[in-house]
C-alpha cells in the first residue's frame, strides 16, 4: 500500500487510531479516553454593523482524556504527503486553547510530541507509532510537573458527581 495516496482520514483510521489504542487494546480506551474530530469552539463572533456571523469553528483530530472531563493531549493528523511535524503548530494552538500539557502531530509514520510542561531539556521528540505513551504515563509526567502531592492528585482526578438524572456534568 502506498501511504502517499491515502487521505488524512485513511491515515487516522489505519495508522493513528490503532497506535493510540495499542495492538492489545490496553492503551487509550476508545469509548472514554479518545475523541475524534471534536469541535471545541463554535467560532469567533464577528459583528459588522447590524450583521453578526460566526467565524470558523475549531476542530481537533483527536483529544485524549486521562479521565472524563480531564483532557491531557491533542493529536493533529496529516496525510502522508506532509512531514511528521506538519500539524504541530496547529496542535500547539489547540493545546493552548484547551490548556492541555501535551501536543502531538502525526502523518502515519511516527508521532512528533511536544511537552508543554518541560522546563528544560528535550521539549519535542519523535516517537514511533508503537511507543505512544499511555494515559498513566502522560498523567505521571503532568502531575510531576505540577508537583502534586498524593492528596492533590486524588482531588484532581476525582470523578464529577453524577446524580443519575441523565444530564452529564460540565
Amino acid at each position: 500500500m502506498n501511504m502517499k495516496t491515502l487521505t488524512e482520514t485513511d491515515i487516522r483510521t489505519k495508522f493513528i487510531t490503532p497506535a493510540l489504542v495499542g495492538a492489545d487494546g490496553n492503551k487509550w480506551n476508545v469509548l472514554t479516553q479518545l475523541r475524534e474530530e471534536i469541535y471545541f469552539t463554535k467560532g469567533r463572533v464577528i459583528v459588522r454593523g447590524k450583521t453578526v456571523k460566526r467565524g470558523e469553528a475549531k476542530k481537533a483530530d483527536y483529544i485524549l482524556f486521562y479521565k472524563p472531563n480531564i483532557p491531557i493531549a491533542v493529536v493533529e493528523a496529516k496525510d502522508n504527503n506532509h512531514t511528521v511535524g506538519a500539524g504541530m503548530q496547529q496542535a500547539l494552538e489547540y493545546a493552548e486553547i484547551l490548556d492541555v500539557p501535551f501536543a502531538y502531530s502525526s502523518n502515519g509514520d511516527a508521532f512528533l510530541g511536544h511537552d508543554r510542561t518541560a522546563t528544560d531539556g528535550v521539549v519535542e521528540r519523535e516517537i514511533p507509532l508503537d511507543q505512544f505513551p499511555t494515559p498513566d504515563e502522560l498523567w505521571a509526567r503532568y502531575s510531576a510537573s505540577k508537583g502534586y502531592t498524593a492528596t492533590q492528585e486524588t482531588v484532581t482526578t476525582q470523578d464529577y458527581y453524577y446524580d443519575g438524572s441523565g444530564k452529564l456534568p460540565r
